[in-house]
């Protein structure tokens, strides 16, 4: 398997210092920017939208991974093919008619992606697993950045990863919420291939030192 991708959360960043941040991004060893989308209404946050998005756009020079956590997220699919956005991924928790919005933002040209909470059975993915480009598997409850982490995660890694291979499957695997140094070489070993990281890498002395320690951990 090619090595594992590193998407750096911007919900982490200084967003005082944001063309700061997307530069050093620009310049680290990171694949993907992450962009958590919240509403305050399916998660008990609000975090940026569409003009933020477009700024970033504008200075980064890596795939902008986009993660909605709202409610009827089909309404706004167009708006953010129109920003630019390389992955588009939707809560199964949100959306109603699952299948018709995977192939919604497949034929707008972006990759589509399933989000799952924590407590959502993975199970539950078994009709949409060869239709999707990706699985983000939440290792937090969704809304806030810096929650701990919840150790279930490896076993809901496994399971995934089995189930993708029984299907044949192309899915990558993508998982959220309390990524660390200490247990990246883990997630990996049960399956990611690509780790979100916001708190883990701005809150650290040296972020592109980190970044680069998070995409050789466990080689």
């Amino acid at each position: 398997m090619s090595q594992h991708l590193i998407a750096p959360s911007l919900l982490s960043a200084d967003f005082a210092n944001l063309a700061r941040d997307i530069e050093m991004l620009n310049n680290s060893e990171a694949d993907w920017f992450h962009l958590d989308v919240m509403d305050g209404v399916f998660v008990p946050n609000i975090s940026f939208g569409m003009p933020v998005i477009k700024a970033i756009g504008k200075l980064a020079r890596k795939p902008l991974d986009t993660h909605l956590m709202i409610v009827q997220p089909e309404r706004y699919f167009e708006a953010f093919r129109d920003l630019g956005v390389h992955t588009l991924s939707i809560h199964y928790e949100a959306v109603t008619h699952l299948n018709r919005a995977v192939n919604q933002i497949k034929e707008l040209g972006m990759r589509a992606s399933v989000v799952l909470n924590p407590h959502t059975p993975i199970a539950m993915l078994t009709d949409i697993i060869k239709e999707v480009d990706m699985i983000l598997i939440m290792s937090v409850n969704p809304g806030f950045g810096g929650q701990k982490f919840i150790e279930g995660t490896y076993d809901r890694l496994r399971q995934l990863k089995k189930l993708i291979i029984e299907t044949g499957s192309q899915a990558l695997i993508e998982v959220d919420g309390g990524v660390s140094l200490e247990n990246a070489p883990l997630l990996t070993a049960a399956g990611a291939d690509v780790l979100v990281a916001g708190n883990t890498v701005f809150s650290s002395a040296n972020p592109a030192e980190t970044i680069e320690k998070l995409k050789h951990s466990g080689n």
